[in-house]
């Protein structure tokens, strides 16, 4: 794997997001992530995962600036894989913390969120989902999944207003569930896994489908429809005109 590097200790799979500065996903990165998920779940030999990105950036999203270049086609390949991946981590039975290192705005935001536990470093960090702010539309499933965490009624709010919170703000609204310093980050997340694996595993993994059941199916169900409204917001001048400034921003900041 080019982007996606997996370390196995103590029976615990450890997940790296590796791609620059930022760790911005494009559409080899989340096949990767899918395949390093996916493997942790088969192998039998290990008892959870652990997601960890860069110091500074856990992942800031979309790669805006690859998939503004890409065709239709590869757009559309881009986000059915999206929605695919995030399943596969919803779905993921075992344990699963994400180690918060950094910056954890839209896409990351959402791979953060899909597991059991949130341990985000202090400091002067944001995470949430702005992607409405961004011109792209916010799926049925990503909403229940930030609901999930957040509560329907504030996860609305937020989604609508494109609100990005700091690490206490985060913590205080029960999107993460531990703030530590940026040095502890990985001993808090493997600890806050230890206590999910000191009990039964049938019955911990049994309790988790069922506690996720109404989550995964709503990303079970076909993503074709949503991701075609998407796609049509995507190509449409506002969206084209706002995400072309924003990568005028990125490339400027260089």
């Amino acid at each position: 794997m080019e982007f996606i590097k997996i370390a196995i200790e103590d029976r615990v799979s450890h997940i790296y997001l590796d791609r620059g500065k930022s760790n911005a996903l494009h559409q080899q990165m989340l096949e990767e992530l899918g395949e390093a998920v996916a493997e942790a779940q088969s192998n039998p030999a290990v008892e959870g995962l652990i997601l960890h990105g860069k110091e500074g950036f856990f992942s800031a999203g979309l790669d805006l600036i690859t998939l503004y270049g890409y065709d239709e086609e590869e757009v559309r390949r881009f986000w059915h894989t999206f929605m695919a991946v995030i399943r596969t981590l919803v779905a993921f039975d075992k344990p699963a913390v994400a180690a918060i290192s950094g910056h954890c705005p839209a896409a990351g935001c959402v791979l953060a969120s899909c597991c059991d536990y949130r341990v985000m470093a202090d400091g002067d960090f944001i995470i949430g989902l702005n992607e409405v702010p961004v011109g792209l539309i916010v799926p049925e499933s990503i909403f229940q999944l930030y609901g999930f965490w957040l509560g329907r009624a504030n996860a609305y709010r937020y989604l609508l207003e494109g609100k990005l919170l700091k690490p206490q703000e985060a913590l205080g609204a029960g999107l993460v569930d531990e703030v530590v310093d940026l040095r502890r980050i990985r001993s808090s997340a493997e600890r806050q896994l230890r206590k999910y694996t000191q009990y039964d595993r049938n019955t911990w993994q049994q309790s988790k489908r069922n506690m996720r059941k109404e989550l995964i199916a709503a990303f079970d169900a076909d993503p074709g429809e949503t991701i075609e409204r998407m796609l049509k917001q995507w190509w449409s001048p506002a969206t084209r005109s706002i995400v072309k400034t924003i990568i005028d921003n990125l490339k400027g900041g260089k």
